[in-house]
């Protein structure tokens, strides 16, 4: 109950109006319908919020762009999603305040290094649903290369448009130390963790016309 009173309080200083349901958000500010997964940073009620909106339908086997929707709290200087649910091997979506908007930066590494710039995945933020109040912040971002990716060697990874997806994120109470620029370096995070999200309710019929409006 207390987490439920938390988040819903951050909702309505954000002004996301109360249209969460389960696993499943609503967002009236863009339209999307999204997926949702709350991380609990601390052992209180601290969360960070994970949302993905992804097209529908989908072709089996081919690569797809997605909508990502991180709502934080102030006290996280950055935070990264990790789309094959390992800080390795797989794109990991940072992503940072900037002032009333958000900086994003796609990463990888291949060892327990600090994270490079990655080619193969880009990042587009998406105006309309990035914001920041005075308790949390918020970007929403599409990403195109993070569906489908190598992980080693010439293995490829593509994620279940219609099932469950491991997902892992990290996050730092230290903020980038050049936060307007997307190839900043960024502290070791202070923590990480991983989950299974729910795709099958992500679904969006009119996605790209979503991502143009919302631009």
């Amino acid at each position: 109950m207390r987490l439920n009173f938390a988040l819903t309080c951050a909702a309505a200083l954000l002004g996301f109006g109360s249209e969460a349901n389960a696993d499943v958000y609503r967002d009236p500010d863009t339209g999307f319908t999204f997926s949702q997964y709350n991380a609990l940073i601390t052992t209180g009620t601290s969360a960070i919020t994970f949302r993905i909106a992804i097209p529908s339908p989908v072709t089996p086997g081919q690569p797809y762009d997605a909508v990502v929707q991180v709502v934080a709290p102030v006290s996280a200087g950055w935070v990264g999603l990790a789309w094959g649910g390992s800080m390795t091997n797989n794109p990991l979506l940072v992503g940072w305040p900037n002032g009333a908007s958000a900086v994003t930066s796609v990463r990888r590494a291949t060892s327990h290094t600090a994270p490079a710039i990655y080619s193969g995945a880009t990042a587009q933020v998406l105006s309309k649903g990035t914001k920041s109040n005075s308790t949390h912040w918020q970007y929403t971002a599409k990403c195109t290369g993070c569906t489908t990716f190598t992980t080693t060697g010439t293995t490829t990874k593509s994620l279940n448009p219609s099932g469950s997806n491991r997902l892992a994120f990290a996050y730092s109470k230290a903020k980038p130390s050049q936060p307007s620029s997307s190839s900043s370096p960024i502290n070791v995070h202070d923590l990480f963790n991983y989950w299974d999200h729910d795709f099958s309710v992500a679904g969006n019929a009119q996605f790209q016309d979503l991502v143009d409006r919302n631009l």
